[in-house]
């Protein structure tokens, strides 16, 4: 198992337990709330059948009260421990109690007249472990019609036996373990299928890279095919510069930006005429602000090209200088992008210490003793001061190594931070 799929391993397992925790709080509650409920209608219903029964619904004329006491009288022992019935004003006519009731009757809360309008219930925690639910039941004619008249209320107690308190917290913690399973369960078959569009994604993710690379690595051999040079010093500028940016603390899409900008840092020059790209000798002023346009071009070129957009900075400002004597805009110090002073430092350094048809290969010494010369004035003096401890080993490096050699030390700098 990698680092990834560890990772999500962890991540799913967490989410599962949170899930499964909260799935079965909240099982175990709807599950007692529904044997709660189911006692009390189970027991509302045969009060309601009783009291029909006893004619203890009509709670008014001389034989209300007789009504009453019997039917709180049947009604308690079975069903309830305390049975309370009062007439429409909320004067208690009856009340009976269980040897049970009498003994929780002081501790069970009081209340004033009865006036309400549904039937509710109360859950009563008592002495000890001691639970029991309260009943209250406006009494009509018609007990499934809501809207007509009360003509009394009934209220009783039930004190939850043992046995019966058991078996709601046993089919309660029973669907709380069913639920907590379930999400576990859950998590367990979605990690199998995170893991492979994972695979899938990083694939096509891959894929899209190595689009992007290659269309990189076109635009830079054109580039460099119509320069009259190989691709070679772009791979290295990129190399180079994304060495310097690692020390600089430049990262994700910063680094990505540095290297396809080094990469493409005179892509402009597609746009530049033979006869002034290829001349061998001097550009006149004419031939020269043509070649200057060339950075112009290049921005016209990664603008608006999505993952190409972050190049822009090293295109734009590749030709500028730490003095503001550059072009195309003068930018001076810290106004030009950190990105184009890094590549500075790497071009000339490349040039000054490649082999070209019209020159050799300067002494690392020489290349250095030049570097150092224009630092302040072309170049920035604190990335010269990252370059200088590395500068003999990117030489040693380089110094003969093929265009093949500089392709592989890039592409493994690429994938470590477009990865």
């Amino acid at each position: 198992m990698n680092a990834f799929q560890k990772q999500t391993a962890l991540r799913i397992a967490a989410v599962s337990v949170v899930l499964a925790t909260v799935a079965s709080s909240i099982a175990w509650f709807v599950s007692r709330e529904n044997a709660e409920e189911g006692i009390v209608l189970l027991a509302t219903e045969e009060s309601g059948r009783l009291l029909h029964h006893f004619d203890a619904i009509e709670l008014s004329g001389p034989q209300a009260t007789a009504h009453a006491e019997l039917a709180a009288k049947t009604i308690v022992g079975g069903l309830f421990d305390i049975a309370e019935i009062y007439d429409a004003n909320g004067k208690k006519l009856a009340e009976a109690l269980t040897g049970d009731g009498e003994a929780i009757e002081a501790v069970v809360p009081r209340h004033g007249s009865p006036h309400y309008q549904t039937a509710s219930y109360d859950n009563l925690k008592l002495h000890g472990d001691q639970w029991a639910l309260r009943v209250f039941v406006p009494l009509r004619n018609a007990p499934h019609d809501q809207t007509g008249p009360i003509t009394g209320y009934f209220e009783g107690v039930r004190l939850v036996p043992q046995w019966q308190s058991d078996q709601i917290m046993a089919s309660s913690l029973t669907a709380a373990g069913m639920a907590a399973l379930a999400a576990l369960l859950c998590g367990l078959a979605l990690f199998p299928v995170v893991v492979h569009l994972s695979k899938e994604n990083e694939r096509k993710t891959r894929e899209v890279l190595d689009s992007h690379i290659s269309m990189m690595e076109a635009l830079g051999r054109a580039i460099a095919k119509r320069d009259s040079d190989t691709g070679a010093h772009n791979y290295r500028v990129s190399w180079i510069a994304s060495g310097m940016g690692e020390l600089m603390g430049l990262k994700g899409s910063a680094m990505q930006s540095l290297i396809a900008g080094s990469f493409l840092h005179d892509v402009g020059k597609i746009g530049i005429p033979d006869a002034i790209l290829l001349k061998p000798g001097k550009l006149d002023e004419a031939e020269f602000k043509t070649m200057r346009t060339h950075v112009a071009q290049g921005e016209e070129i990664v603008t608006g090209m999505g993952w190409l957009d972050g190049a822009n900075a090293i295109v734009a400002g590749h030709h500028e200088k730490w003095d503001g004597s550059g072009y195309p805009r003068g930018l001076k110090g810290r106004d030009i992008p950190l990105p184009a002073r890094i590549f500075a430092v790497a071009d000339v350094f490349d040039a000054l210490c490649s082999r070209r048809p019209y020159k050799d290969p300067l002494p690392l010494a020489a290349a250095m003793a030049i570097l150092e010369r224009d630092t302040g004035s072309h170049f920035d003096p604190e990335v010269m001061a990252v370059f200088r401890p590395i500068a003999a080993s990117i030489h040693q490096r380089l110094e003969n190594a093929s265009e093949e050699d500089a392709r592989a030390l890039l592409e493994a700098r690429v994938r470590q931070h477009f990865e």
